[in-house]
């Protein structure tokens, strides 16, 4: 399994491989407190942004990591970021996450195609056999979005991670399976009216 920077084009999104000009654009579509309550210490500042960046750019030097930011083709403008992270080539497994989107695209189409393009291009490209996807155990509206996409809840994994601002998180875990796929890549395709 090959995870490369790659351009996934949908009706109305495109991610495209992240990139340091995106510090800018991508602060001004995600500088919502709201946005980061369960990623403390938050996004205070562009220097705030420009870490988030340079970190996932890190990341993916190192292929651990695959960041994209999402831009909205109705509006032509950034609106948000998510990932390809815990590659693991020797399993055929990733996580989607550290998804972000601008208040402005909630409730619209635009987080269930990302999750169409992401998840196709891993079990039809990659060869993908696990997708994994988690979230604060909090964060009821992440949650109830991976539900609403079919994705499979696993469980909680208890104090599982530290958050910057000391919280000792528990984590719901989710996930998509290959052979689930074909059946997932229908209802996703309905819901998009694809």
């Amino acid at each position: 399994m090959q995870v490369e920077p790659v351009i996934l084009q949908g009706a109305r999104v495109t991610l495209l491989p992240m990139e340091i000009e995106h510090i800018a654009p991508l602060y001004e579509a995600l500088n919502d407190p709201e946005l980061w309550i369960y990623s403390p210490p938050g996004m205070r500042s562009i220097g705030d942004m420009e870490t988030y960046v340079r970190t996932a750019l890190d990341e993916r030097a190192r292929g651990v990591s695959l960041p994209f930011v999402i831009r909205d083709n109705e509006t032509d403008r950034l609106v948000g970021t998510t990932r390809f992270a815990d590659i693991s080539a020797a399993n055929r497994s990733l996580e989607i996450g550290w998804t972000a989107l601008a208040r402005e695209v909630w409730r619209t189409r635009v987080n269930t195609e990302c999750k169409y393009l992401l998840l196709r291009h891993c079990f039809e490209t990659l060869g993908t056999v696990r997708v994994q996807l988690k979230a604060d155990s909090r964060n009821v509206r992440s949650r109830q979005a991976m539900e609403r996409i079919g994705a499979v809840f696993e469980g909680i994994h208890r104090q599982h991670r530290i958050l910057g601002d000391g919280y000792i998180r528990d984590t719901a875990f989710y996930s998509f399976i290959a052979s689930e796929w074909p059946e997932m890549k229908l209802k996703l395709e309905k819901m998009l009216e694809i």
